[in-house]
């Protein structure tokens, strides 16, 4: 029996089969500890955006771990990374004059944008919006308001309720939101949270004008807009930094993680608009929230080896341009009659559905013995988020790999 509990896993099947143990990993590919090489379909879990084996990003870890690896960001302290990266993340904001908030990865982001939506409004002398809605399907990390936001119900089980003032809408229908705001009123609605592609519920994009619908129901009601790039932020939407450049959402709030640092040290940033932060700057007010590692200095050092190279490599047009080659190359999968449908076409991601979801566990398994590390998302969903250096060969490989495990 061993001592290591997984998450997101039936650990009596881990015990029975063994774990799949990663011992190396070099741009697209990873090998396992015997050896055996593999085309990773999903950049680790959406995040390693740079590639594996970048010692780039080591090598600034480790200068920095030998200046000091971390001390604080609270009160008034903080470390010459942290200050660095603040400066530079605000510089390629969507939103112009965004203040970064540091955590230690994406659910701290998302609570961090759930506690302070509703203190806002304490702020702004409306205590009546507390409301936080999501989305069907949506996935927003595993802390308490990220689990109780979410779409997804299994997700949720066994737990009781953890956080009441929440609610659930279509991930898909801009009018199911009005009607809960017509339902329940406008000034009991903090803020409303969105993904640009649902992620982790099976990678779903949003219908033609959606994001727009949502961004301008927020701005008539007064909600704020928190716009979830967990996922998406970094490069992994195609050809810009955030979804919410791309689509000109303006939001109030993005949370962000992943990308960040291509995973290579934990790390998330929310960044939140000026409208937002002006009351916790002008002075007076203390926002009694942080945590022990938000603004890691070595973290900090590595997203901004991380970022170096997306800028050097002109990554963020590498991923507009898998964007196109996952969306051609995955096409023919459709036809297969295992796959009830394949969604891809925007952003370096893609998902192969399956038709029976209850065969998707197995299938990850099918993958590794034709050279393919994948993961299952949503019911019977295929993951498939590539590092943005994979070659089109490569996403033939894939393409190719995919179509044998299927049969």
């Amino acid at each position: 029996m061993g001592a290591l509990w997984h998450g997101f896993a039936d650990m009596g099947v881990v015990e029975r089969d063994g774990a799949f143990v990663v011992a190396r990993g070099e741009g697209a590919y990873i090998w396992d500890d015997a050896g055996t090489r593999y085309l990773d379909a999903t950049a680790g879990l959406w995040f390693t955006n740079v590639g594996h084996g970048r010692t780039e990003i080591a090598d600034a870890v480790a200068e920095q771990i030998g200046k000091i690896a971390h001390y604080s960001n609270f009160g008034d302290l903080t470390a010459e990374p942290t200050v660095a990266l603040a400066e530079r993340l605000a510089a390629i904001a969507p939103v112009p004059g965004s203040k970064i908030f540091f955590t230690s990865g994406g659910s701290d982001s998302v609570d961090t944008a759930a506690k302070l939506a509703r203190r806002y409004w304490q702020e702004a002398g409306k205590p009546t919006k507390t409301l936080l809605v999501g989305r069907e399907k949506a996935y927003h990390g595993m802390h308490v308001g990220g689990t109780s936001l979410a779409g997804i119900p299994v997700n949720g089980d066994g737990y009781g309720e953890l956080w009441d003032d929440t609610r659930t809408v279509a991930w898909d229908d801009a009018k199911a939101f009005l009607s809960l705001i017509e339902s329940v009123g406008a000034d009991r609605i903090a803020a409303f949270f969105c993904e640009p592609i649902v992620g982790a519920g099976g990678v779903y994009l949003p219908p033609d004008g959606y994001l727009a619908e949502i961004r301008d129901i927020c701005r008539d009601h007064d909600i704020l807009f928190v716009v979830d790039e967990v996922v998406t932020g970094f490069g992994r939407i195609g050809g810009e930094w955030f979804a919410s450049s791309r689509f000109d959402l303006q939001p109030d709030m993005i949370t962000t993680a992943k990308g960040l640092t291509s995973g290579y040290l934990p790390m998330g940033a929310v960044f939140i608009a000026p409208r937002v932060a002006e009351p916790f700057f002008a002075g007076g007010v203390w926002w009694r929230h942080g945590y022990t590692y938000g603004g890691h200095a070595a973290a900090a050092a590595a997203a901004l080896a991380n970022l170096d190279i997306i800028e050097r490599e002109n990554l963020l047009a590498e991923s507009a341009r898998l964007e196109k080659t996952l969306h051609e190359a995955l096409a023919p999968l459709a036809g297969h009659p295992r796959v009830a449908e394949v969604r891809s076409g925007l952003g370096a991601v893609a998902a192969v559905q399956l038709a029976d979801p209850a065969a998707a566990p197995g299938f990850v398994k099918d993958l590794r013995a034709h050279g393919i590390s994948g993961r299952a998302a949503g019911q019977g969903a295929l993951q498939i988020s590539p590092s943005f250096v994979m070659t089109d060969e490569q996403v033939h490989e894939l393409a190719d790999g995919f179509a044998a495990a299927l049969g």
